[in-house]
């Protein structure tokens, strides 16, 4: 039988536990993230002031969208884009990376999972990034099941990669892989043949809604697998577009209460395509979420 005494020790402990790991029950509500790709225009014309301008709007992380190998982090180096990000207290802990088995101009991508990858876990180790997430498949790397089943091997063999560096490789999905072959879905593919410790996945909300998928069906079914999301909302239109988060259809107060479930430790505002200007939508967003989610 539990003691009075009893009780208050075991209570005593959980509550030094949560004080001391609270990444363990939930995720860090201070931190609100933008994916890059939203102002990528910006980004490419003065990096140092979009970052500045998304710091002033109130994010306080970013995801980085444009890394080449060669390219780096927006045309700087991994020190130069560090010291960029702490000069506006921002932290990047998660960006995108390509699979690399489509050829470009003939020639293989270099820093993605098939081609250098090993220098791409370097300069992102050296960044303090610690979520590396294949952002897309292009239509000639999709393909039958089993070219699948290669891919979640090869994101396998990544992740071990990433492993030793202490950083985690992700899956970000669209609406794609939500087309069924041989009564399959290849996302269901992708979960099944990959190492759950060494391949987890980034959300998007938007697009998992658009492929008439439950969020919260995948969380039950797959826990902690799901440690990024995109926050991007799906207009009330018959076109479904993408639209500034809280005008949409999503129940985005829903699926954030199923949080822990999921794993979740980093969220990122994404709006591929803005009606003006993507810094007032993403202005729009956080306000929508200072207000409703954190």
């Amino acid at each position: 039988m539990t003691t009075r005494r009893s009780f208050l020790k075991t209570s005593a402990l959980l509550s030094a536990g949560l004080l001391a790991a609270p990444n363990l029950f939930a995720y860090d509500k201070k931190y609100i993230g933008l994916q890059l790709y939203t102002v990528r225009d910006a980004m490419g014309k003065d990096p140092a002031a979009a970052l500045a301008k998304v710091a002033q709007i109130g994010y306080t992380s970013v995801e980085g969208a444009t890394y080449t190998g060669t390219e780096l982090f927006y045309g700087m180096d991994p020190k130069t884009f560090k010291a960029q990000l702490k000069q506006n207290g921002l932290i990047m802990p998660s960006a995108h990376y390509r699979l690399g088995e489509e050829l470009v101009n003939g020639a293989s991508q270099k820093g993605t999972i098939l081609n250098d990858w090993e220098k791409a876990v370097a300069d992102a180790a050296e960044v303090g990034i610690k979520y590396m997430v294949c952002a897309y498949l292009s239509q000639p790397e999709r393909g039958s099941l089993d070219h699948y089943k290669k891919i979640a091997d090869d994101f396998n063999k990544a992740g071990e990669t990433c492993k030793k560096a202490g950083i985690q490789l992700c899956y970000h999905n669209h609406d794609f892989e939500f087309i069924q072959e041989d009564g399959k879905y290849p996302y269901e593919t992708i979960l099944q043949n990959t190492d759950k410790n060494l391949v987890k996945f980034e959300m998007d909300l938007y697009w998992i809604t658009k492929a008439n998928q439950d969020p919260i069906a995948l969380f039950n079914e797959n826990p902690g697998r799901f440690p990024l999301w995109h926050v991007k909302d799906l207009d009330k239109t018959p076109e479904r577009k993408f639209t500034e988060v809280g005008n949409g259809i999503i129940d985005f107060k829903k699926i954030f209460a199923q949080s822990k479930k999921a794993g979740l430790q980093y969220f990122f505002v994404e709006q591929d395509i803005c009606p003006g200007d993507p810094f007032d939508s993403i202005t729009q967003s956080i306000t929508y979420i200072k207000k409703n989610l954190v």
